[in-house]
């Protein structure tokens, strides 16, 4: 990825909202894996697939804000700075030197010539995405054949969603062709399982007796389709002229969002429908 000079702020705004949403994927994780014990056997494997979704989101997020951190490096601070002006040299320690009584500005920090791998999040949703489509079907009312015939077509049409989109990721500025073409395949992809999340799936969702259990499934399947949403929404900043920095700083921001809602919130509401399903049948604990 194109690599952009970056000011104190842009820096450590990215830094907290990856730091945020590694903490979100660990806690949801831990919380989901030591809930299964307590659904009937034939809800764990949803709520398992929802411990995994944010396990790996979890291992990726690592990697992204290990990476975000070698990208950069701070000038290093130099006490002498004070003690023998003459020989400071500006820009390659800190603080500046100003007269009294003025703060030193903390600098901005330099790029280390590492870049910064975003691939990271397309090798993410390319594992991810195809789970929490599972995980939304297995916990409604179909035949075991249909179920596994939806989970199947929706894993297929999810990863081809991912890697369609993911040669017009790398570029954010210049000529944005690519991209655009992009943002239109995957688009496509983005319809058809948006349309089969909520119209093909209707029957199944309106069959449930529940009224609580039938109101958690549309829940689901809403904030899954509203949080994917952000998505393309991101993708189109460069296209928006938001470019350089700006631009990889919303991008960063738009998908923590994005990933925490849909990975998250919807492995949560996934458990409550597991656990909801399970006391219904006399089986939670």
């Amino acid at each position: 990825m194109t690599m952009y000079a970056m000011d104190n702020d842009a820096f450590q705004l990215v830094y907290d909202v990856l730091s945020f949403s590694l903490a979100s994927m660990m806690a949801t994780t831990v919380f989901l894996f030591m809930r299964v014990p307590g659904v009937l056997d034939k809800y764990r494997t949803a709520l398992i697939i929802s411990g995994l979704v944010t396990f790996i989101a979890m291992y990726h997020y690592i990697r992204i804000f290990n990476s975000w951190v070698d990208a950069y490096s701070y000038p290093q601070a130099w006490p002498g700075a004070i003690a023998f002006p003459e020989a400071y040299t500006e820009g390659n320690t800190w603080p500046a030197l100003l007269p009294p009584p003025a703060v030193p500005q903390y600098p901005a920090p330099l790029m280390t010539g590492i870049p910064f791998n975003d691939a990271y999040r397309y090798m993410d949703w390319l594992l991810t995405v195809p789970l929490l489509l599972m995980e939304i079907v297995l916990v409604m009312n179909l035949p075991a054949d249909e179920s596994s015939s939806k989970c199947q077509t929706l894993g297929i049409g999810s990863a081809l969603m991912i890697v369609s989109g993911y040669k017009g990721e790398l570029v954010v500025q210049g000529n944005l062709s690519a991209r655009w073409t992009s943002w239109c395949l995957s688009m496509c992809f983005f319809l058809w399982i948006v349309y089969t999340l909520l119209v093909g799936l209707s029957a199944a969702t309106e069959s449930e007796k529940d009224p609580a259990v039938k109101a958690k499934i549309k829940t689901a399947q809403w904030w899954t389709v509203i949080s994917w949403c952000t998505y393309p929404i991101v993708y189109l900043f460069p296209m928006l002229q938001i470019g350089g920095a700006a631009a990889v700083v919303l991008i960063q921001v738009g998908y923590c969002i994005s990933d925490i809602i849909s990975k998250c919130g919807v492995g949560l509401v996934i458990y409550q429908i597991t656990y909801m399903k399970s006391l219904n049948e006399g089986g939670g604990r």
